[in-house]
């Protein structure tokens, strides 16, 4: 008969690798990429720059940046059959399988393992591209070539939207993007090192990140955030309507996290970020006066839970600022996670062993 093995539901509490990329401590609301708090990451950095950190184990120097930024605008066009590939998927096919389909169709063979850092700045700087293009595509109009005069952020915004993004707009998404490129080991991170640890290619790897990403227990989108703030309308009814849904035994949405027992960090930075806009942008403003609001009411309606605002409802604020629609909030995930996913296999291939857990039978035996 096979040894038994302590069972983790779902790995709960099981370290499976050890990583210098990240810590995500939620008892005492603390993420930390390489040694820098992942807050001040989103304040004073840039996409560019946090995605070096992660990468290649330090923040730029001035002509490093130049480098990345250089590379990342050199790898952003999709090959031909990809962008074939992108029109010829029905309508009615989600974003995240699309992008899921675009990314695999990008694989070839030249790639291998180990994975190269070349072939990850490529695919960081493609997956924008895909769910732009694809946008394109459903509402009827020309897909954008991308624009070298942009930066990663700015340029993301420009082929959604079709014209130079407002400036504040892309340093709230810019802030957004750094604060969800890496998160530990999470289910999509994990997904990914398993492929890579078989001594797959990157674009396998990623692929199978993205598909685990995609469900919605991991993913998930922050609309049903957008939806409530759009419901509540005015600062004037955020109380009346937020009592009411408390009343009624409903859920606050955007408050609470599974990992973070404390204030989730992310919320931390990007509300530093909506504070600094609410001036110019009436729905950053009406988002910040609906937290405060909301967190006074969780206190009375439900003291010593301890339901801090999570990242999703200041990441619903900033993707409705900006514009993007509900379909594209996940899809804008991974088009941030695919940093901390890529780095996490080149980690896994620097020092690789098959991840290979076990299971316990609880079947019967044979006579």
């Amino acid at each position: 008969m096979n040894k038994q093995h302590t069972l983790a539901i779902g790995l709960d509490g099981i370290a499976v690798a050890e990583t210098d990329l990240s810590l995500v401590d939620g008892i005492n609301g603390l993420l930390v990429y390489r040694g820098h708090w992942a807050r001040d990451l989103a304040i004073h950095h840039t996409f560019e720059e946090v995605a070096h950190l992660l990468w290649f184990g330090h923040l730029p120097s001035a002509e490093e940046l130049a480098d990345l930024s250089s590379k990342l605008k050199a790898n952003r066009k999709l090959p031909e059959h990809v962008e074939g590939i992108l029109k010829l998927i029905p309508a009615d096919v989600d974003m995240m399988s699309v992008l899921r389909t675009g990314v695999s169709a990008l694989g070839s063979s030249s790639h291998g393992f180990p994975p190269t850092i070349d072939e990850v700045i490529s695919l960081a700087a493609k997956m924008p591209t895909i769910v732009a293009y694809r946008f394109a595509c459903l509402q009827g109009t020309e897909p954008l070539e991308p624009n070298p005069e942009l930066g990663h952020t700015a340029n993301y915004l420009y082929m959604l939207k079709g014209e130079k993004p407002n400036p504040a707009h892309v340093r709230a998404l810019d802030a957004y993007l750094i604060l969800t490129q890496e998160h530990g080991m999470n289910a999509s991170t994990f997904a990914g090192r398993v492929v890579s640890s078989t001594e797959s290619d990157l674009v396998s790897a990623i692929t199978a990140a993205i598909g685990t990403l995609k469900g919605p227990l991991h993913g998930g989108a922050p609309s049903e955030v957008t939806e409530m703030i759009e419901a509540i309308a005015t600062k004037e009814n955020a109380e009346p309507w937020l009592r009411s849904k408390l009343e009624n035994g409903g859920r606050l949405m955007g408050f609470g996290h599974r990992v973070y027992k404390t204030i989730d960090p992310r919320a931390t930075a990007l509300r530093v970020v909506a504070s600094e806009l609410s001036a110019n942008d009436p729905w950053f403003d009406l988002a910040t006066h609906v937290e405060k609001v909301g967190l006074k009411l969780l206190e009375e309606y439900k003291p010593g839970r301890k339901l801090n605002t999570n990242v999703e409802f200041f990441a619903a604020a900033v993707m409705r600022a900006v514009g993007l629609d509900d379909n594209l909030f996940t899809p804008t995930f991974a088009v941030s996670r695919v940093v901390g996913w890529s780095a996490h296999v080149l980690e896994q291939a620097s020092k690789n062993r098959i991840i290979r857990p076990q299971s316990n039978y609880i079947g019967t035996m044979p006579e």
